[in-house]
């Protein structure tokens, strides 16, 4: 409880908020998680069976689009993506900064080329004015990312596709159960990658997603994740066949039966899941109010927020010391909090090998400066949240001007 807390910070020695460490994300499996992949493990089928496509129809109906196809991670379901819509060497595809570097990176494993966009300073989400300026003759996407499970701005986003013939894609890996005005994320680009990572929404240990409505998209992506060839084994032991052909230059990325066990039984459990995350999130907005020196990031109008991320600002004008200061000291409290995310044209690789450097994009990186990851996951308690509030309040009055 607050009144017990000392006045001393942690880091300078005072008592902690808490005494166990609460971390930024986490999954959360139940005993029906842990018998559905029983279930399976009994069965016939490890993987490429009956549960990946009952899986892949389960999520597709969830999200409203024709297809999904299951691969074995974001960054997986990121590759494939772009793979089907032929992004080859010298292509560029627009991509915001304050991303993971998975995003930029799979526009690399195409021999693309990344053309970083710098982000809306309030959202973090990709900056749409400066569009239009980035695109050229070797424009083949944008690839917008829904920053922290909030959905881009798609209305403006899909008319600058069209209009120039380039085709949108959707890092959607932090929004799923978001919605942007009536549609889910998950409907709003011709391809939106998502992740089952454990710290996601909902977990299949690792795995990934990709939502379309192109048929065509479908079975590019589904041959790609099986090495390129056009059968697995499944279809081929229902045709009683053992010939499979390769078609395209593929990989490895398919998601077994045991995963998609998994991920199919937490489905069920995510409109839950995702109502907790907002209310958590409103109790932090509440609070953060009468905080001097900490801003959460702005939620637009018109948008479901599905809150894979919390991050707030702090303004450095009034405290007296760094975010890694801060960083450390809320650590200290053992409140197990994170960044998100170095922006990617400042990774050691993307200089080298890009020649990027610092003032490509001026509001990421300053944002890098001042952003936090707060603890935000569906099975914390209102005790959890108070205490990472608690920690936040007194860190900052400690540290203020």
């Amino acid at each position: 409880m607050p009144n017990l807390h000392s006045n001393a910070l942690a880091i300078a020695g005072g008592l902690p908020v808490r005494q166990t460490v609460l971390p930024y994300g986490a999954q959360w499996l139940g005993e029906d998680d842990i018998a559905a992949v029983g279930e399976v493990l009994r069965s016939e089928w490890l993987t490429t069976g009956p549960k990946v496509s009952e899986f892949e129809r389960a999520f597709a109906n969830f999200v409203g689009t024709r297809e999904a196809i299951a691969v074995s991670s974001g960054t997986a379901a990121l590759h494939a993506a772009l793979y089907a819509l032929g992004i080859g060497t010298g292509d560029e595809v627009i991509v915001p900064s304050m991303t993971f570097a998975a995003t930029a990176n799979c526009i690399l494993f195409q021999r693309g080329i990344p053309v970083f966009v710098d982000v809306d300073p309030e959202t973090l989400l990709i900056d749409t004015n400066l569009l239009e300026s980035k695109i050229t003759n070797r424009t083949k996407a944008i690839l917008a990312v829904d920053y922290a499970g909030h959905p881009a701005d798609y209305k403006r986003l899909v008319a600058i596709s069209q209009r120039y013939g380039v085709k949108l894609v959707a890092d959607a890996c932090h929004a799923l159960g978001a919605t942007y005005g009536e549609r889910r994320v998950g409907t709003l680009a011709d391809l939106s990658a998502f992740s089952l990572h454990p710290v996601k929404h909902i977990t299949s240990g690792e795995g990934g997603v990709i939502t379309t409505d192109d048929p065509h998209m479908a079975r590019s992506m589904r041959c790609f994740r099986n090495h390129g060839i056009t059968t697995d084994h499944r279809q081929r032991e229902a045709q009683g066949s053992w010939f499979y052909e390769m078609q395209s230059l593929g990989y490895n990325y398919r998601l077994s039966d045991v995963n998609c066990a998994l991920a199919l039984n937490q489905l069920r459990k995510l409109p839950g899941w995702v109502k907790r995350r907002q209310q958590i999130a409103k109790s932090y907005d509440d609070a953060f109010t009468c905080i001097s020196g900490v801003q959460p990031l702005l939620v637009r109008p018109g948008v479901s927020h599905a809150y894979h991320l919390y991050v707030v600002q702090f303004d450095l004008s009034k405290l007296k010391v760094d975010r890694g200061t801060i960083f450390r000291s809320l650590r200290a409290e053992n409140i197990g909090v994170n960044v998100h995310y170095i922006p990617v044209h400042l990774h050691a690789y993307y200089r080298t090998h890009l020649g990027t450097k610092a003032g490509l994009c001026p509001v990421a990186e300053a944002a890098y400066e001042k952003i936090i990851t707060l603890p935000l996951f569906p099975r914390m308690t209102q005790e959890d949240v108070n205490d990472v509030i608690e920690a936040v309040r007194k860190v900052c009055r400690a540290y203020a001007r």
